[in-house]
């Protein structure tokens, strides 16, 4: 097969949306097939790979930021197998420069309690003390209450744009500006806005600063697997500068095998997802991913303004993005989950408020009506007829809230996650 013709046919294709989307599919699949057998750990054998994997950084880079004069032209990352090992390398990575920059020997992060349950899972790992700080009254990281908790242990802060409970961006300039007092990492959660929020800027919506064009970002997550439209477990670690990477890295020189070194926590990585994504960009590019943001953005406001059409309903927070929360004090929020999961839909339960939400993507946009009546009518039939319905999970999700001993709801998750397997 000839590569540059795959190349050529993908970018001067300029039709209709939808075959656009199908010729990505058609290139993504023929991707992930022809290097379904190939590993970039062996940099010197699959070499395609490996550039594969670089131009798929730096063209995550370009998107946020790489063109900017603070970066020096010296953002760099590494592709991974989604969010939370994007995750866990910048924190684990951000452990261990702080420790030779500072010598923190006992490192400590705060993040708002809006922030990935990844964060909690890299600090288990990492053997890092982990600060939960409650949000703000607009569901924002509250940048005073972080900044009481830094203190000469502290290694790291956290923002998200978007966060995954609400869909609201943290101020990402004030903690980029708090960082860079104190000397410490920054990290920016873009897993759900990377391949989102630079093209809504783009298509004039008003998306506050949220990229390496901020001080004090130091490295960033995004998953090109979620809007990039890229085959699932594909996900890009971003840092500021090749100081910071470093960090990552594992190298090993006393083992009888032979020199190691391995960029990421897994050591065989599959070429084939690698592959996939490269096509992916290649053939959406910019244009395709504008018309997609344009198309998403335009049904999350659709979605939005039927929502606050139901009286029984109100939307947690302003949502900046794709994701949009919603609660009520009327009806058990739950039950209404019940009910839409019973008519096709899935929607995560939320805590803190008990609410849902609804990750909007290009599948919403031909059935958005059907979504709202669904929603109006479970809505009126929880109200009228109050109670769980059989088989439902709203008695185990409002139980669980109202537990105070959060350890015995843990027991209950492990327990559940065991006797899955």
């Amino acid at each position: 097969m000839c590569w540059s013709k795959n190349i050529e046919l993908a970018l001067l294709i300029q039709t209709s949306f939808v075959m656009r989307i199908c010729l990505a599919h058609c290139f993504i699949r023929t991707s992930l097939n022809r290097f379904a057998h190939t590993n970039p750990l062996h940099l010197d054998v699959f070499q395609s790979v490996v550039r594969f994997e670089a131009e798929v950084v730096a063209m995550t880079a370009a998107l946020l930021g790489s063109g900017e004069k603070d970066s020096a032209g010296q953002i760099c990352g590494n592709m991974t197998s989604g969010g939370t090992e994007s995750i866990l390398l910048a924190v684990k990575s951000s452990r261990d420069y702080m420790k030779s920059k500072k010598g923190i020997t006992r490192a400590e992060m705060i993040i708002p309690e809006s922030a990935h349950s990844a964060y909690d899972k890299a600090a288990q790992y990492f053997k890092i003390k982990l600060w939960r700080v409650p949000v703000n009254k607009e569901f924002q990281a509250d940048v005073k209450a972080i900044r009481r908790y830094i203190n000469r242990n502290t290694i790291l802060i956290v923002g998200s744009a978007p966060g995954f409970p609400h869909g609201i961006i943290d101020p990402i300039k004030e903690l980029g500006e708090l960082a860079s007092s104190y000397g410490i990492c920054f990290h920016v959660d873009l897993c759900l806005g990377g391949f989102v929020l630079p093209f809504a800027r783009k298509l004039g919506y008003p998306i506050p600063p949220f990229d390496f064009s901020v001080e004090g970002v130091t490295s960033m997550s995004v998953d090109v697997h979620k809007y990039g439209l890229a085959p699932k477990g594909t996900s890009v670690v971003l840092y500021r500068n090749h100081d910071i990477r470093k960090h990552q890295f594992v190298a090993v020189t006393e083992w009888s095998g032979g020199l190691y070194v391995s960029p990421t926590i897994a050591g065989s990585r599959p070429g084939g997802l690698i592959a996939g994504a490269w096509a992916a960009m290649i053939s959406l590019g910019q244009e395709g991913y504008l018309e997609n943001t344009e198309k998403i953005m335009a049904l999350s406001k659709k979605i939005q303004s039927g929502i606050k059409e139901i009286p029984e309903l109100f939307i947690v927070g302003k949502p900046d993005m794709t994701i949009i929360a919603f609660a009520s004090d009327v009806v058990d929020i739950f039950e209404v989950n019940d009910l839409m999961s019973s008519k096709g839909w899935h929607l995560n339960a939320l805590q803190r408020p008990n609410s849902l939400h609804i990750c909007l993507t290009l599948q919403h946009v031909p059935v958005a009506d059907e979504f709202l009546e669904d929603l109006r009518t479970s809505v009126h039939t929880v109200k009228a007829n109050p109670g769980p319905i059989h088989g439902g999970l709203a008695p185990i999700y409002g139980a669980a809230g109202r537990m105070p001993d959060r350890g015995m709801v843990e027991d209950l998750l492990v327990n559940f996650m065991d006797s899955a397997y």
